[in-house]
């Protein structure tokens, strides 16, 4: 058995081909490895900490090949003399970190804000999200106070503190705002240019430098998602209602007819007639109908006064005006056959 290890040790310290979402690891732990090593590579987007018996000695933060024989790094000095005199390799630390930018990393408000809605009064829950770049400036202190000598130190790990922190001025802007439903596109530019300048404190305070902050879109919770539907199918129909020339009331009462009429279990069949023969009326003069015969007669005990007559209206006016208030629900199939008849009479 031979009393030599075989194993061909490594002459370079060089962090080669490290993931993507690595912040910062320990290069070996083997110490003949490192008393070995001849050159030290930094390459591009990398930096190199050197730890000796739990504190920082050195950082190497350009790029470039390190002859550790020859160039005058006192910190390898040291490392070169306590390795030859065989002390502990626990003793020696060497940490390769990213220093290139960390780009588009995500970031949401965790919970919808709320607030009330400025125009509409109505409870609003919104989020926000988007994506923020950043790098490290301060090494040797985001080391000490926060991977405290930990193998391996990830981007996501740091994405976690950040976010936990960044999101709180963030959410009481937006509260404070109360940017309306309608309006709250428009002011992201706002929103991004606010949030850029409160978070970048908190940064610089953990060693890194914030590069971008952007917003990508805001959502509104389910329920808010609700109420915003049904006000824009309201304002709709009243749009609507409003180039028939009927007024919100006058649309209210129709229905209101309709549905008493559709009832069955409510009245007699005397009372139906009555509403139906009360809503053919209203719907005639909502038309403007000039023609003489109506859906009904009003009854002897509440005589209608004489209309006066209205100045004659274009039959494809009314047709028109028909055919968008059968499309509004406003009148049945069976109505609207019945005026189309009466308006195609005239002609």
């Amino acid at each position: 058995m031979s009393l030599f290890n075989t194993k061909q040790l490594r002459s370079v310290i060089e962090w080669v081909d490290p993931h993507p979402d690595t912040l910062f690891e320990r290069w070996t732990e083997d110490g003949d490895e490192i008393k070995n090593a001849s050159k030290l590579i930094v390459g591009p987007g990398q930096g190199c900490i050197f730890v000796y018996e739990g504190r920082v000695e050195g950082c190497f933060t350009e790029e470039g090949i390190y002859d550790l024989k020859t160039a005058n790094i006192p910190l390898w000095t040291t490392v070169k003399s306590f390795m030859y005199n065989f002390e502990s390799v626990h003793k020696v630390g060497i940490f390769f970190f990213r220093k290139a930018d960390i780009l588009n990393k995500r970031w949401g408000t965790p919970s919808p804000i709320t607030y009330n809605d400025p125009k509409y009064k109505f409870p609003v829950g919104l989020g926000a999200f988007g994506n923020f770049s950043f790098r490290i400036t301060q090494p040797t202190d985001f080391f000490r106070k926060v991977v405290a000598g930990e193998h391996y130190y990830s981007v996501r790990e740091i994405q976690k503190v950040l976010l936990s922190r960044i999101t709180q001025p963030i959410s009481d802007y937006l509260a404070n705002a109360s940017f309306g439903y309608s309006e709250i596109d428009k002011h992201r530019n706002a929103i991004a240019e606010f949030s850029s300048g409160a978070v970048r404190s908190i940064f610089d305070e953990l060693g890194f430098q914030l590069i971008d902050f952007r917003i990508e879109g805001t959502n509104f919770d389910e329920a808010t998602q609700g109420r915003i539907g049904k006000i824009a199918d309201m304002s709709a129909e009243a749009q609507a209602l409003k180039e028939l020339g009927i007024d919100y009331v006058q649309h209210q009462q129709l229905q209101a007819m309709r549905d008493m009429a559709k009832n069955e279990g409510q009245g007699n069949m005397g009372m139906q007639l009555g509403m139906g023969m009360q809503m053919a009326n209203m719907f005639g003069n909502m038309m403007g109908s000039t023609m003489q015969q109506p859906f009904g007669q009003p009854q002897p005990s509440t005589p209608q006064p004489t209309p006066v007559a209205p100045a004659a209206e274009d039959p494809m006016q009314k047709l028109e005006k028909l055919k968008k208030m059968f499309d509004l629900g406003l009148i049945n199939e069976q109505e609207y056959a019945s005026k189309k008849q009466d308006i195609l009479s005239t002609l």
